[in-house]
């Protein structure tokens, strides 16, 4: 009997093992996935976001490396009703197939059979926890299940510049929703039928039927010199069969989205395009709108008072504006410009804060200046210290900078 797509029987795979070494010193202690965003927001929340406001209620995280945050924020944040057996509910390795951890995103998975034959689903979704995006997947199931392919590919145009920053789908010209052949970071690659100065890059997203899964995982599993990776093995053996399908990207129509950040999509793995991530933020029409009520990004952040302005005790006013101000935070006559400030952020008399992302418990003193910098938790600014305003003296102060940013790791002092 025929199913059609919205009686089919979904599991939601979240991939979110990423030690995210290219941001450290934010991922000195906390996954990629657990790293805060936006003032209020882990990574995470925004791949869950997506899968839940999809209907795709039974949802399991995959974890690995440092994963005490990351445990954590899922078992006190995702929380549903059990009633008609829904969670999300982290998993970690668990060495179920020998004494290692696991060897990339496929293995991740074939060590993780399990959850499929406890739910027995019929199609299986597979995304990352570490962009910066709004997607529909029940739109990507409903086009896979249509195209017969055992395989679907979320795939985002870029410009064909960039072709070599990105894994590029290489798709049929006779078949456009057929991959023809997956291509690792191509230097002279071809461009769409539809539009020749653009390619399509994978998003990292996949749908596969279940068994075509397991079987790949498993066949994976024993090929000597795989990477286990999905993007790298397990696609690759679905197109050489022929049986891989591409999903454009610009097809997904988000309820609530509008022109101007409908397609947005950041791979935010880097200091630069973390900190450019933000920034889209605060732009006075942001390039990625937080403010759609028709597909909300939830989290949880506990029981904060609401954020508060005030004049300092000398009468200065409070200069404030294109900036994300969270619950908790208290500006006391200071500057703030173009950042994001996370909970319970304090910005003491006089202060300036500018292009800048705090996270939460940051203390930035009495007419300290801050620019062009992240701070991780806990640090505080000592009265009248400045950063991001020599990156040699930031460096002899053993800070990180990079790419014209500052970078401070959780709690770290600073000289007075």
């Amino acid at each position: 009997m025929n199913v059609t797509p919205s009686r089919k029987n979904v599991l939601a795979i979240v991939l979110a093992g990423g030690e995210g070494k290219r941001l450290m010193p934010l991922t000195a202690d906390r996954a990629k996935p657990a790293v805060p965003f936006g003032g209020i927001y882990r990574l995470i929340d925004f791949a869950l976001s997506n899968v839940v406001n999809s209907g795709y209620l039974r949802v399991v995280v995959l974890t690995q490396y440092k994963s005490h945050s990351l445990d954590r924020h899922i078992s006190t944040t995702w929380r549903m009703s059990t009633m008609l057996g829904n969670y999300v509910t982290p998993v970690p390795a668990q060495q179920r197939v020998g004494k290692r951890w696991y060897l990339g995103s496929a293995d991740a998975i074939y060590q993780s059979l399990n959850l499929l034959s406890d739910e027995q689903p019929d199609i299986v979704v597979v995304v990352g926890a570490d962009h910066v995006y709004r997607m529909d997947f029940d739109q990507m199931v409903d086009a896979h299940v249509q195209s017969g392919a055992a395989a679907t590919v979320a795939a985002i145009r870029q410009p064909i510049g960039l072709a070599d920053q990105f894994g590029v789908i290489d798709v049929d010209p006779d078949k456009p929703s057929r991959i023809r052949a997956f291509l690792e970071k191509p230097k002279d690659p071809q461009g769409l039928p539809d539009s020749p100065e653009e390619v399509l890059a994978s998003m990292g997203n996949y749908v596969f039927d279940a068994d075509a899964l397991r079987e790949a995982v498993t066949r994976d599993a024993d090929i000597e010199g795989s990477k286990h990776d999905m993007g790298g093995d397990i696609i690759p053996w679905f197109v050489e069969r022929g049986d891989a399908g591409v999903y454009d990207y610009k097809d997904n129509d988000v309820p609530g989205s509008n022109d101007r950040d409908r397609g947005y999509w950041r791979d935010v793995g880097t200091m630069s395009s973390y900190f450019a991530a933000h920034m889209d933020l605060v732009a006075p029409l942001p390039v990625f709108n937080l403010y759609n009520d028709q597909w909300p990004i939830y989290t949880s952040y506990g029981p904060l008072p609401p954020a508060k302005l005030v004049e300092s005790e000398l009468g200065k006013p409070i200069k404030t504006f294109n900036s994300i101000l969270s619950p908790g935070v208290v500006i006391t006559g200071g500057r703030v410009n173009s950042s994001v400030l996370s909970p319970r952020v304090r910005v003491e008399a006089g202060a300036e804060v500018s292009d800048s992302v705090l996270l939460n418990g940051v203390t930035v003193g009495a007419g300290a200046v801050v620019r062009n910098a992240i701070l991780d938790k806990h640090v505080v600014v000592p009265p009248g210290a400045q950063i991001g305003v020599d990156p040699e003296a930031d460096r002899a102060a053993g800070f990180v900078v990079e790419d014209g940013l500052t970078i401070l790791a959780k709690g770290q002092s600073v000289p007075r």
